[in-house]
C-alpha cells in the first residue's frame, strides 16, 4: 500500500491512497483523514485502506484523480517523534578521520542517534530554506520507518514487527553551525533545520524481496545540480539494521505509534559508489589531498533524491528541492 498526505491548507493535510505506479490518487477521508488516525489504530484501519488501494490499482476506483508529488506534505506533516540514527558507520568513520579524529570502537556496538524536531517537516518540493548560505548547507540522503507504539525494552526482534511504513528522507544540515553545537556537549539544533520526505510512504510488502524486514536493498540515487552523484546501495554496510535502531530508540522509554526512525546518511564503504551528503565527498577529498573541493549548497541549487525497484519503477516518488533565502520579512 502506498499512502501521502495531500496539501489543503491545513496542518496536516488529507491521506490519500496512490495507485503502485505513482499516477492516480484516491482520497481516504471516508476511511481515515489522516495517516496519524491510521498509525493510531492499524489493525482496524489498514485492511479498509489496503481494499481501496487494490480497486484503485485495478483502474476501478470512482473518484480517482491524477497524482501531482508537488501537492504532497510530508506523509506525517508533523510526527510525535523524528529519531535519526547513524546506522552506516562508514560514514561517520570517514568525516571523523577527515578532520583528525579518532573513531571510538564503541560507535561499531552502540548506534549514534539524535532527537530531531518533528513538529514542521518538509513535503518532497518544499524548498530547503536557510538564512544564510555560508551554513555549510548539505544534503543527506536516507530511508527511515515509522512505527506503531513500541514498548519501553523491545527488542530487536519484537522491533521488527512494528515497522507499519518506510519513507525517503532529506535530513538537511547545515554543516558549518554543526562544530560549535556539539562542542557545547548537548548535539544538534540550530544545525539541523526540517527535514523533507518522500511523497509517498510505503507498506514494507510493496518492497518485494528488497526488503528482508530489517533493511531495505536497493540503491539510493542522489542527483545534484542535474548530476548523478551518488547510487549507494541501502542494504550494504548498514551497520545497525532498523529492528536495532528501533530497539536503541525505546531501550528506556516507549516510542508512539507515529515514530520516525531515520537510517543516517547512506553510505558504503565502495566509495564508487559515490555519496549521499557532501560533507562525505569532502571528507574524501581532505583525506586524498588534505582540502576538500566540493562547495556546499548555495541558493538555486537542487537536490533529488530517488528509489527505483529492479523493474525500475519509482517507489517511494523523488524528493526533489532547491535551496532559497527567506522571504523578505514585512516592517
Amino acid at each position: 500500500m502506498k499512502l501521502a498526505t495531500l496539501r489543503d491548507g491545513s496542518r496536516d493535510g488529507q491521506l490519500i491512497v496512490v495507485s503502485r505506479d505513482l499516477t492516480t490518487a484516491h482520497l481516504a477521508s471516508s476511511i481515515a483523514g489522516r495517516l496519524q488516525l491510521l498509525l493510531d489504530d492499524w489493525s482496524f484501519i489498514a485492511p479498509q485502506l489496503n481494499d481501496l488501494y487494490q480497486t484503485l490499482n485495478e483502474g476501478r476506483a470512482r473518484h480517482a484523480f491524477a497524482f501531482d508529488p508537488h501537492q504532497c506534505m510530508a506523509p506525517l506533516p508533523r510526527a510525535y517523534q523524528w529519531a535519526d540514527g547513524s546506522a552506516y558507520v562508514n560514514h561517520v568513520e570517514l568525516v571523523r578521520r577527515a578532520r583528525g579524529a579518532d573513531m571510538p570502537e564503541s560507535f561499531w556496538t552502540d548506534p549514534l542517534m539524535y532527537q530531531g524536531g518533528s513538529d514542521d517537516l518538509l513535503g518532497p518540493r518544499d524548498d530547503i530554506v536557510c538564512p544564510r548560505e555560508d551554513f555549510g548547507i548539505d544534503f543527506e540522503a536516507e530511508v527511515a520507518v515509522i512505527t506503531d507504539d513500541v514498548p519501553m525494552g523491545t527488542t530487536p526482534d519484537e522491533a521488527v514487527r512494528h515497522i507499519r511504513l518506510l519513507m525517503l528522507v532529506n535530513d538537511v544540515s547545515l554543516r558549518n553551525l554543526i562544530p560549535a553545537e556539539l562542542a557545547k556537549g548537548f548535539g544538534f539544533f540550530q544545525s539541523k533545520p526540517a527535514t523533507a520526505f518522500s511523497p509517498v510512504a510505503v507498506t514494507p510488502d510493496e518492497l518485494g524481496d528488497a526488503w528482508d524486514g530489517r533493511r531495505v536493498h536497493r540503491p539510493l540515487l542522489v542527483h545534484f545540480n542535474g548530476t548523478q552523484v551518488g547510487a549507494a546501495e541501502a542494504g550494504v554496510d548498514m551497520v545497525f539494521d532498523f529492528a536495532q535502531l528501533i530497539a536503541h530508540l525505546a531501550r528506556t522509554r516507549n516510542a508512539r505509534a507515529g515514530s520516525i526512525v531515520g537510517s543516517g546518511t547512506v553510505s558504503n564503504k565502495d566509495a564508487s559508489r559515490g555519496y549521499s551528503c557532501i560533507a562525505e565527498k569532502r571528507a574524501l577529498e581532505m583525506i586524498a589531498g588534505g582540502k576538500p573541493a566540493t562547495p556546499f549548497m548555495s541558493y538555486g541549487d537542487t537536490v533529488r533524491i530517488e528509489m527505483f525497484d529492479a523493474s525500475e519503477a519509482s517507489i517511494f516518488g523523488a524528493i526533489e528541492q532547491k535551496v532559497a533565502a527567506p522571504a523578505r520579512r514585512r516592517g
